[in-house]
């Protein structure tokens, strides 16, 4: 019986010799989990199935090799943006063909396609963007950085504050000469954007003609907005209160520029323009303006005794861009920032965890897949529920602790060497015995 004893003793100190160097042998691999031997010891039973009170024992056998899925140490600052670490619970789920394997390991990047792939090439899952740019959490899909360029947006509306100086001498030169800066009193420029991304200036010029009333023309690219042959401008009177405010009830509309009934105006009829080569001819450059007109939102456009100036003028729109930086935040969604300056949303990396992550099956590469004794599969977007947060940017390193490792390869050695000792003292014991006969 002591050769058994000490033959299962030696198996079992083999195993875990095996999964110790295995530990050591990927301390440095990117979201590998470290395993531990779990020893029992065996009895031998009778013929009835009882043990006797006198009964030795039989050896040791290896009960699990159980994982251990403590969060590992983060390298941030990797200079990726598609280098994910998860912090706190979950496995990123990949697709194989079709199979669903999770994993720690956050090193993803994108292929020829554009879809993001580890470095065997599965496909990192989570949740696609509908057109308006809402995140689609029903269903898992491959996702996908589009990199073509974003189009441009052609300029619907603009915002602005500013103020008008009401001290100000009313203007004595007449007519209005933009080339002339005596015929007004103060100027400023509004960027647009026509359909096909090319940029334009609305100049808008304030002559203040009477008390508390100004006049403002408005010229786009130093053309009248309708006719690029003109420079004729929209001329619109503005009326002031008492206290500075403009006066929405008492505006006095002006060719392409229409009063809506907000006190907010709409410029009308505008056709991009160009200049033809080195000439000073301007013709229509074959893009259009929004359809519905540019609404001018100047409602918080004062006079008051203070410095002249935009305070705040804020259009939309912006021409065609180039995909330029993406991130992930804490909550996967991927941000792709453009060179035009707007961002946008791409998805959204889902995570996945199990009721008994301890019963998941290694299959290498540092994944796993889903077994019976895991349970099913509980999928969703980080930071909700039990799922931790992402950290973009970041690997997850291994959690082996090199110290403890190389320790406990210390003591499975000694461990190795009794057993043997068990065997050679049996053998020393069975010469005694032949030699007696």
């Amino acid at each position: 019986m002591s050769f058994s004893i000490g033959l299962s003793g030696l198996y079992a100190a083999n195993k875990s010799l095996d999964v110790t160097g295995n530990n050591i042998a990927n301390v440095a691999t990117t979201g590998f989990k470290s395993s531990r031997t779990e020893f029992q010891d065996q009895y031998a039973a009778s013929i009835r199935g009882t043990s006797g009170t006198t009964n030795v024992g039989s050896g040791v056998k290896v009960a699990a090799v159980s994982q251990q899925f403590t969060q590992g140490t983060m390298s941030t600052g990797t200079n990726r943006s598609l280098d994910l670490a998860i912090q706190g619970n979950g496995f990123f789920q990949v697709s194989k063909n079709g199979e669903a394997l999770y994993t720690r390991a956050g090193a993803f990047h994108t292929d020829s396609q554009g879809f993001i792939v580890d470095n065997d090439g599965n496909n990192l899952q989570g949740y696609s963007v509908d057109a308006n740019g809402n995140i689609a959490t029903g269903s898992l899909t491959n996702l996908r950085i589009d990199s073509s360029n974003q189009p441009a947006k052609p300029t619907t509306k603009t915002t602005m504050a500013a103020n008008l100086n009401s001290s100000d001498a009313v203007v004595k030169i007449s007519p209005f000469d933009p080339t002339n800066t005596d015929s007004y009193t103060s100027t400023w420029n509004t960027q647009f954007v026509d359909s096909q991304g090319n940029t334009h200036n609305m100049n808008q010029y304030y002559a203040k003609t009477a008390t508390n009333t100004w006049q403002m023309y408005t010229l786009v690219d130093g053309r009248n907005a309708a006719n690029p042959a003109s420079t004729v401008p929209d001329s619109t009177t503005l009326t002031f209160n008492s206290d500075g405010s403009l006066n929405t009830g008492a505006l006095t509309p002006g060719g392409n520029i229409a009063v809506n009934p907000d006190g907010t105006f709409t410029l009308n009829n505008w056709v991009p323009a160009a200049q033809v080569g080195t000439t000073t001819t301007w013709v229509a450059n074959g893009a259009v303006a929004n359809a519905g007109g540019i609404k001018l939102d100047m409602l918080k456009l004062t006079q008051t005794n203070g410095a002249p100036g935009i305070i705040t003028n804020t259009p939309d729109g912006y021409p065609s861009g180039q995909l330029a930086d993406m991130s992930v935040d804490a909550s996967g969604n991927l941000f792709a920032t453009y060179t035009n300056g707007p961002s946008r949303s791409l998805g959204m990396v889902s995570l996945t965890n199990f009721a008994n992550v301890q019963g998941l099956i290694p299959v290498g590469g540092t994944m796993w897949k889903q077994s019976f004794a895991s349970g099913a599969p509980v999928t969703g977007a980080p930071e909700t529920g039990t799922l931790g947060a992402i950290n973009g940017d970041t690997l997850e390193n291994s959690n082996v602790d090199l110290t403890s490792e190389l320790v406990s390869l210390i003591q499975e050695q000694s461990n190795y060497q009794a057993n043997a000792k068990t065997i050679s003292t049996q053998s020393t014991i069975m010469q005694t015995l032949i030699q007696m006969t």
